[in-house]
């Protein structure tokens, strides 16, 4: 197949993937890539079954031969936020509302060509991740909230007018080279080309938090585009045991302008660096067990990891380092995550493999954060996953996959800066099925 129609596969990959633009689940990278993958937890860096190398480990391409991957997931996550207990425990600001917008296509694309024996040339496009939230409006009353329009008119559960909410999408192109240094071992390469989409709705409440107030929330979708790069090894040790390492940079993007009054260093929002380690052991022919560790380290975002609740000198507006917007203003307060992830193959007959696997994440959000974190609610902690390829008779392959991430919440104290008391929780459980054609050249 010429490279010229591969691309034409990324376009429109691509393109694609501006429709679905909700992929959170590991904070807001997903629990893995490639419905291989996907299939098995994410516990692949020790894997080189299919060419999503560029999004699990570039050096997995040296040992993947000559194919093109094209799949779609449909992704369900269910989102609610609630508070209780509110204006010294009268509950006149008290309210519960759930997330429209539940059903989201994430597409991705995998190529790879065996330029000799020993090297490989391929590209990955994928759906990093994202976050969407799209609560409705009326829970609350504008004049409780002691804002205009006046009293009689609704409120969202922040007090803002109409919809609350935001969508962030992220999709990254990794061209990747892989190289086997040895018959046994390979390190690979993918710079990482990066674009991202963002808006957010119905934060007018946090107007006064703001150094910007104008571009904090409601101007419609802004984008910006960013780079990093991925590296990797891979290594057979022994003819059973193969072991997988890749790091990826921070990809830094350029800033949202529309909300330079939202994100900390006026608009800033990047994809934090993160690593893998991973083990396979085919234990029988028939089956594979894999071990993945991923560290995300969102402490390198101030943006995401900068407490919701800092210390702020009023009034804000300028160039306040602590209001949102500002050099170190208003983050989420995530923390760095811990991703443990455990799969297993199995290899039912020459046309069918079976797969299942189950992960672990730390929780990135703290108690103390809940109140800014209601449109962003990554809580999610444990995946259990199920999969299977069918090999046809003309040697392509036809895989699908089913994640199901278990309900969890998180709740803490009503943020100091949004003066109604009580308790909010956020929750959220997901599911999602994904099919993928495989073509072997």
């Amino acid at each position: 197949m010429k490279f010229t129609k591969v691309f034409a596969f990324m376009a429109l990959a691509g393109l694609a993937g501006l429709a679905g633009s909700a992929y959170a689940t590991n904070g807001y990278f997903g629990h893995g890539y490639g419905m291989k993958a996907k299939g098995m937890a994410g516990a692949v860096t020790a894997s080189s079954d299919d060419a999503f190398g560029g999004a699990n480990n570039p050096a997995s391409m040296a040992f993947a031969g000559n194919r093109l991957d094209l799949g779609v997931d449909l992704f369900s996550p269910i989102r609610e936020y609630s508070r209780t207990g509110s204006a010294g425990g009268a509950g006149f600001m008290d309210g519960d509302v759930e997330s429209d917008s539940n059903y989201f296509l994430i597409p991705e694309i995998g190529y790879n060509r065996m330029v000799n024996n020993n090297l490989a040339l391929g590209v990955t496009v994928y759906g990093n991740g994202g976050m969407n939230t799209d609560y409705a409006t009326g829970q609350l009353d504008m004049g409780m909230c002691m804002q205009s329009p006046p009293n009689g008119q609704p409120a969202n559960m922040l007090c803002g007018v109409g919809s609350l909410g935001v969508d962030l999408m992220q999709l990254v192109i990794a061209p990747t080279a892989a190289y086997k240094i040895a018959p046994n071992h390979s390190i690979g390469i993918s710079p990482l080309l990066g674009y991202q989409r963002f808006k957010a709705e119905g934060l007018h409440g946090f107007m006064p938090l703001s150094n910007s107030p104008n571009n904090l929330t409601n101007n419609g979708y802004d984008d910006s585009f960013g780079y990093g790069v991925r590296v990797g090894y891979m290594g057979k040790i022994t003819p059973t045991v193969t072991i997988g390492a890749a790091y990826a940079s921070k990809m830094r993007f350029e800033e949202f302008d529309k909300y330079k009054g939202l994100f900390a260093e006026q608009g800033d929002f990047d994809i934090p660096e993160n690593y893998n380690l991973g083990v396979a052991w085919q234990a029988t022919p028939a089956i594979k067990l894999a071990l993945d560790y991923q560290r995300i380290n969102y402490s390198g975002v101030d943006s995401v990891s900068n407490t919701s609740e800092p210390a702020i000198t009023f009034p804000c507006g300028g160039v306040n380092p602590s209001c949102l917007g500002g050099s170190n203003g208003i983050g989420f307060g995530w923390q760095d995550m811990d991703v443990w992830k455990l799969g297993m193959e199995y290899k039912y007959s020459k046309q069918l493999t079976l797969r299942a696997g189950y992960s672990h994440a730390d929780q990135p959000i703290p108690n103390t954060d809940v109140t800014f974190n209601s449109v962003a609610p990554a809580v999610i902690e444990d995946h259990v996953t199920l999969g299977l390829t069918y090999a046809l008779a003309s040697g392509n392959e036809l895989t699908v996959a089913y994640m199901h991430g278990f309900a969890n919440d998180v709740s803490g104290p009503v943020n100091q800066y949004f003066p109604v008391g009580g308790t909010d929780k956020i929750e959220m459980y997901q599911n999602s099925v994904g099919i993928q054609y495989s073509w072997k050249m």
